[in-house]
């Protein structure tokens, strides 16, 4: 076996567990199923809740902080991995393919992991549609060029929110009907998250007032 690292016990190294992979879905927007935003000027920012490149529009909701830690397969720090992240917004539509949304594209974005693994994006408080859980979308890329050149991402995997936080923004205004979805769907009966979330359910603090922050560290 090999060493741990610093820090690490030999046992947590043994422990360390990588994030499975996950269907991008129907509406990455990374150019394999339609429009692609990687390639587009702009897509590389950290507050993700207005529209770039030209577009108008920018996403209202209760404000969210995602916080994701990249790292190896190793469960070592993936400094310069370059995530891409998008998610639907407050009533559950995806930009440039729910209706009435072709001619916005926020809520997606780029972010170099810092030396610690870091990528930290500002953004709101996803919906809850029917059929899924509410969760977050993620590609992860070797570098910002592989993404920006729309390559082949190291892994794609998605983040599940858990029920306490997602019930409490859901009593909110804006979210359409968020709560009633939330209320026929669970994490056991999702067609992503039904095989196991151990390790991609967020920990999410904070309020409807300030805002809220979910963290995952994400073994690729």
């Amino acid at each position: 076996m090999a060493s741990a690292l610093p820090g690490r016990t030999d046992a947590a190294a043994a422990a360390c567990t990588v994030i499975p992979t996950e269907t991008a879905g129907p509406y990455p927007a990374d150019g394999s199923n339609g429009p692609n935003v990687l390639t587009q000027s702009g897509i590389v920012r950290s507050d993700i809740r207005s529209s770039f490149g030209g577009l108008s529009g920018t996403a209202t909701g209760v404000p969210l902080t995602i916080k994701l830690t990249i790292e190896t397969s190793s469960c070592a720090p993936f400094p310069g991995a370059a995530v891409y992240l998008w998610h639907c917004n407050a009533t559950g539509g995806y930009s440039l393919y729910s209706s009435g949304l072709t001619n916005v594209n926020y809520l997606r974005g780029i972010q170099v992991a810092d030396s610690s693994g870091l990528v930290t994006f500002t953004s709101i408080f996803p919906g809850c549609y029917s059929g899924r859980w509410p969760h977050i979308h993620f590609e992860i890329y070797q570098t910002l060029s592989a993404a920006t050149a729309a390559g082949n991402p190291v892994k794609t995997s998605q983040l599940a929110l858990p029920a306490a936080a997602c019930q409490t923004v859901y009593a909110t205004s804006g979210y359409g009907s968020s709560a009633s979805n939330l209320s026929r769907t669970s994490l056991s009966t999702d067609m992503v998250f039904s095989d196991g979330y151990a390790t991609q359910l967020a920990t999410v603090t904070g309020n409807t007032t300030s805002g809220y922050t979910s963290t995952l560290t994400v073994p690729a």
